[in-house]
């Protein structure tokens, strides 16, 4: 690949490739709603507008190895998360080192205890995961390897606009590329397929099946639960088009706001506990929830009072299998991965060991993906980390995270000393502190809201991933590796969510 890649273009190119991948998008659902910035309430009070995702003109380069290393290791990451959401001690000490300062996962936890206490009905979990990975290289010249910046077991998204937007650069690979003044000749990048929106959606067929029959007479269905105003709705509209597509007769599959399931849903009396969802739209219709996809409560911002919380218990305690459970949501934790990348000490051993049944090789494959990540606690490791954090200078070296998903919460570099002059020294334990992961530099041009930015950028990588498992009998039933995102950003932007408006969405070429 030439060293001028990806190829700055000419004005008159630029709009050429604007119109074609505008277009594109459009036509193939590489869309969102627009947000009110764009379009006012009032002047669509239906909803009935959608606008092109920020996409990069060009698929980013990316070193093969890097990218062979996350698909190998994945498999791997989603036998680990499963056994962490099996090993209730654990996450109970993991709740009780966050403490009281995040009350989000205090309520989370009291989720679990009253479902506990009058038993669980509803022993398989299903895992949509995504572990996202920035390029490290520690100098010039040196093997590229992917570190890992979080995962995912919550709402882990994109998953159906990526696979949307590695066919649009396909697309203009064939047929707009190879005629750019800077031509890049047909065929000549190495585009990895993507299959991420059916491989996400074969992990929720794969977890209806295993649900077994309808115990009360009523067709089984599965609910996205989703977010009142939903702007990213496409997205997941793909993967619900693919689950709907993979089998005759079609899985009916309903869309739920959150706010409104203790509206429409209800638990059979008895010990099944079987959930009930009567469609507003379809009042003579009943059907049996076999699997319920969590693409919200994910944040506070979800549980705005008592009735949100008593949703999610209702939800938790009934039949239909969890994604996620509270379990493994809290198992998604930022704690929990400061736990695992801690280095291993004669005083401190490694917990993975008591993970992972897989050999040594497996276990060294994946602490190769961790990055230095400190507690602020009153450990040796975290008084040396409140050392870094509070330093002037040494702090630039870091980003301080809270235990949140959704991008736009972190704190980083010279930023952190003085917002840990807002927090309650007791609260610092609620955050980690992670090393940055500097990757190598590289250019494009994105295509956001009809404009054109060229400039540097960087790239992190998504891995998808599909797991079932069984909490009493601990036997991982569907293990897969399921697609990849490519998220980017400028290379001047500190947070690079796409739905938070940082970043855009973009796919490989491996280099």
């Amino acid at each position: 690949m030439a060293a001028s890649y990806p190829p700055e273009v000419t004005p008159a190119e630029g709009d050429r490739l604007t119109e074609v991948a505008k277009d594109w998008a459009l036509a193939h659902g590489l869309t969102v709603r627009p947000p009110p910035a764009i379009i006012s309430a009032e002047a669509d009070p239906v909803g009935i507008l959608s606008t092109a995702v920020p996409v990069t003109l060009f698929p980013s380069p990316f070193p093969k190895v890097c990218f062979d290393q996350g698909v190998a290791v994945q498999r791997a990451y989603n036998e680990l998360y499963a056994s962490i959401s099996q090993d209730e001690d654990f996450l109970a000490h993991i709740v009780k080192e966050i403490g009281d300062s995040d009350t989000f996962i205090t309520e989370l936890w009291k989720v679990h205890l009253r479902v506990k206490a009058e038993g669980y009905v509803q022993p398989k979990s299903l895992g949509l995961f995504r572990s996202d990975y920035m390029v490290h290289q520690d100098h010039a010249g040196s093997t590229p390897q992917i570190k890992q910046v979080e995962f995912n077991t919550i709402a882990a998204s994109f998953g159906g606009l990526s696979s949307q937007t590695s066919l649009l650069h396909k697309y203009l690979a064939s047929t707009e590329y190879p005629l750019l003044e800077n031509s890049i000749k047909h065929g000549s990048l190495k585009l990895p397929p993507n299959h991420s929106a059916s491989g996400l959606a074969s992990g929720i067929h794969q977890a209806f099946i295993e649900y077994g029959p309808s115990v009360t007479g009523n067709q089984k269905c599965v609910i996205f639960l989703v977010q009142d105003g939903e702007r990213n709705v496409f997205d997941q509209r793909h993967i619900e088009y693919e689950l709907q597509q993979s089998q005759e007769p079609s899985i009916p599959v309903f869309r739920l706001p959150f706010s409104q399931t203790l509206e429409h849903t209800n638990t059979v009396d008895g010990p099944g506990r079987q959930l009930l969802y009567r469609p507003p739209q379809l009042p003579n219709h009943t059907f049996e929830v076999a699997v319920i996809y969590m693409r919200c409560g994910y944040g506070p911002d979800d549980y705005p009072d008592k009735s949100a919380w008593e949703a999610r218990y209702h939800l938790e305690r009934s039949a239909a299998i969890k994604c996620p459970t509270v379990l493994t949501q809290v198992a998604g934790t930022k704690k929990v991965q400061q736990v695992l990348a801690t280095p291993e000490t004669p005083s401190n051993p490694s917990v993975l060991g008591r993970y992972m049944s897989t050999d040594a090789a497996s276990i060294s494959n994946l602490t190769s993906t961790f990055t230095n990540i400190y507690p602020l606690d009153e450990t040796e490791a975290g008084l040396k980390a409140r050392k870094l954090a509070t330093d002037p200078e040494l702090c630039k070296a870091y980003v301080l995270k809270p235990q949140r998903e959704g991008g736009g919460n972190n704190i980083y570099r010279s930023a952190i000393p003085q917002f840990l002059k807002t927090v309650p020294e007791a609260h610092w334990p609620s955050y980690i502190l992670m090393e940055l992961i500097t990757p190598p530099p590289i250019k494009n041009t994105i295509l956001r809201t009809g404009k054109l930015e060229h400039g540097g950028v960087i790239c992190e990588l998504g891995i998808y991933g599909t797991c079932i498992w069984d909490q009493n009998t601990k036997e991982i039933s569907h293990n897969e590796q399921a697609g990849y995102l490519l998220r980017t950003k400028g290379d001047q932007s500190e947070e690079g969510g796409v739905a938070a408006g940082f970043g855009c969405m973009d796919s490989c070429t491996l280099v």
